[in-house]
């Protein structure tokens, strides 16, 4: 078990821009329930999952505690937010299973406790690219037992969303999701990249060289585009398989505008 750090002085972070909007976290609150509502359940009494830095209104945290209750009830949810006034916003909308906090990358929960879940979305963005690694290891160290960090970047109505899952040995795999009806080619999503890859994007390094095959794959599919942008999508995942890319996921959540890969593939080069 990592030792207990003692609580820092003050919010370790900086506030974010804040922006805010209904359902912009549903497509990676539908994978949190799906991939990891097993081991919420496994959980002892009431797990407890983080919404990190929720931003200027409280709407994400409020989705979060009903979508986890789809696959546990009994889950809590805390938004943690750095700016005090954005928590006095929130207090108005507490109620049971929902709390808020005033905090920052040291995850202040009551005597302690630790979570289950941390999701950060949106948060890293304004961070250099050299500060991210502290963050995860810090976040990642304040996770429960099979506890999961889900970190990543979205448009403002959620239509485009990347993130990374990591557990207490780092990160595991990068997920790509995408409202389909609204998106020209997959390297679209290359501006929702999170900020570990974003400027990874370039000749040479692993990330480029995938989102240039599934551009490839989704030219080839263009026969099944058709019968809907759903089959054209999954045709492209099958492709990637067959040449090779570490896929975590299957059909079933191809279906869902997402596909996800073994983080190892992907990885930073040097």
């Amino acid at each position: 078990m990592p030792a207990r750090l003692p609580p820092p002085s003050r919010p370790i972070g900086s506030a974010t821009r804040g922006t805010t909007n209904p359902n912009r976290l549903r497509r990676m609150d539908r994978w949190i329930a799906a991939a990891h509502g097993a081991a919420l359940r496994r959980a002892g009494e009431a797990p407890v999952a983080v919404d990190l830095g929720y931003g200027a209104a409280p709407w994400t945290a409020v989705e979060l505690l009903d979508r986890l209750r789809t696959v546990r009830a009994g889950a809590r949810v805390v938004g943690v937010e750095i700016d005090p006034g954005r928590v006095a916003a929130a207090r108005p909308y507490e109620r049971e299973g929902l709390t808020f906090a005033h905090g920052g990358f040291e995850v202040p929960l009551p005597g302690g406790a630790r979570p289950a879940l941390i999701r950060a979305a949106n948060v890293l963005r304004q961070y250099e690219e050299g500060e991210v690694a502290a963050v995860w290891r810090r976040l990642c160290a304040r996770l429960a037992p099979g506890g999961l960090l889900v970190e990543g970047t979205c448009d403002e109505i959620g239509r485009r969303h990347v993130w990374v899952a990591l557990d207490a040995a780092g990160p595991r795999t990068v997920t790509f999701a995408a409202r389909l009806g609204s998106l020209e080619r997959p390297s679209d999503l290359a501006e929702r990249l999170p900020k570990a890859l974003i400027h990874r994007n370039v000749p040479g390094e692993a990330v480029h060289t995938f989102l240039r095959d599934f551009d490839r794959a989704w030219a080839a599919a263009a026969p099944y585009a058709p019968l809907s942008a759903r089959q054209r999508w999954i045709r492209s995942a099958q492709t990637l398989h067959a040449q090779g890319w570490p896929l975590a996921d299957g059909p079933r959540r191809w279906r869902q505008g997402e596909v996800t890969v073994r983080w190892e593939a992907l990885a930073p080069r040097g």
